[in-house]
């Protein structure tokens, strides 16, 4: 039921918003199963709360440290009548952690009054390790507890407490994007472990010094290390060249998208992405421009976040690695395609966009802007 409803979305689905909308409505009917899996994780010793209120999107403003406003995916308040404790849940399915918001996250717990207890809990589908020192800060006479779990073990705990068609449906959605997964190696794990020196040398195949230099010669410069793509591959699920522009903020990528989708028969995509930063001082006018490409050649490029101001947004020229799949050649034609789509790029460069395209590769960043580069988030389309 909730895939079919998913599915209704003709533009990119919103998967995680949704999930998160429908997990925290179940919980606020079984405060129950809400207490007993916080207990089941020792996150709070005991439930005697008098009332429970569940909230999500709940939007906070920014703080003197972070500027920009935060919208939280559920907020839980336990009151004991005399005491109130606060949980923040941020949750990820396909994406990770970006531009430290767990860490802004934990700053305005630690701002918040009248709480005796703050916890927050960073849940995700995929292994995304985060070290506690680096979130809370140990040094603060106020503390703020965090835990980090999986959906899966949240999967295996309400399989044992399944109650009504609610709970099954959710279980069944779980299973339908990988949130269900254990701690085993399956056959196909086995089978891409075997495999993955094979498919890494195909993809480096496709994106050549041909390609690498038409990259270069169109916006200035391009990543040449293959330990750079590799970076993108673990921390973004995507095999890509790329190049910034205006200090960082704004980004263009080619390559090999969403290799880890969140469904396992869907196809990775290919093709060149542009995206720029949230915080962009000019940010409003490459959103303008970019909506105008959209509104005017909407079958060629497709978008992610045009209308929301607290994300990156992009605009991307892109096919399934599945048409390239009845082609004869399928390294030729996919390095036909990234030629086509630098082509793409290049002209509505000049058609609808005024701000200097000069390039600024990894080898030449400055460690602040590479590891700023590690948080860029394209997570709607990685």
């Amino acid at each position: 039921m909730f895939t079919n409803l998913l599915n209704l979305h003709s533009a990119i689905k919103p998967r995680e918003d949704f999930f998160t909308e429908i997990v925290a409505y179940f919980l606020s009917l079984n405060n129950d199963i809400l207490l007993d899996w916080l207990k089941h994780h020792s996150i709070i010793s005991d439930d005697n709360y008098s009332s429970i209120n569940i909230s999500t999107q709940q939007e906070h403003k920014g703080l003197e440290s972070y500027t920009e406003d935060s919208r939280l995916d559920i907020v839980i308040e336990l009151s004991t009548g005399l005491n109130t404790d606060v949980i923040f849940i941020e949750s990820k399915i396909g994406a990770k952690d970006g531009n430290n918001a767990l860490k802004k996250y934990a700053d305005i717990l630690s701002n918040l009054p009248n709480v005796r207890h703050r916890i927050l809990i960073y849940i995700t589908r995929d292994y995304d390790q985060k070290k506690e020192s680096k979130i809370s800060d140990p040094d603060s006479s106020i503390k703020v507890n965090f835990y980090q779990l999986r959906w899966y073990q949240f999967h295996s705990f309400l399989k044992e407490r399944t109650t009504d068609i609610l709970a099954k449906e959710i279980l069944i959605f779980m299973g339908n994007n990988r949130m269900s997964q254990n701690n085993q190696f399956s056959s196909l794990d086995l089978l891409t472990m075997v495999n993955f020196n094979k498919t890494l040398n195909l993809m480096e195949a496709t994106l050549t010094e041909e390609i690498r230099d038409k990259f270069a010669e169109s916006f200035g410069n391009v990543t040449r290390k293959q330990t750079t793509s590799l970076t993108q591959f673990r921390a973004k699920s995507r095999y890509i060249i790329y190049t910034h522009f205006s200090s960082w903020n704004i980004w263009c990528g080619l390559g090999y998208f969403n290799l880890n989708p969140d469904i396992f028969t869907d196809y990775p995509s290919l093709g060149i992405l542009l995206e720029v930063s949230p915080g962009f001082v000019n940010r409003q006018q490459i959103i303008e421009s970019m909506r105008k490409v959209i509104n005017e050649q909407p079958i060629i490029w497709g978008h992610s976040n045009l209308y929301k101001s607290q994300e990156w947004s992009s605009i991307f020229y892109r096919k399934s690695l599945q048409y390239f799949l009845s082609t004869e050649d399928h390294l030729f034609a996919i390095k036909s395609f990234f030629l086509e789509s630098i082509h793409e790029l290049k002209k509505i460069q000049n058609s609808y966009f005024d701000f200097p395209w000069k390039g600024i590769s990894t080898e030449e960043a400055t460690e602040a802007d590479k590891k700023e580069d590690l948080d860029t988030s394209a997570s709607s389309i990685a």
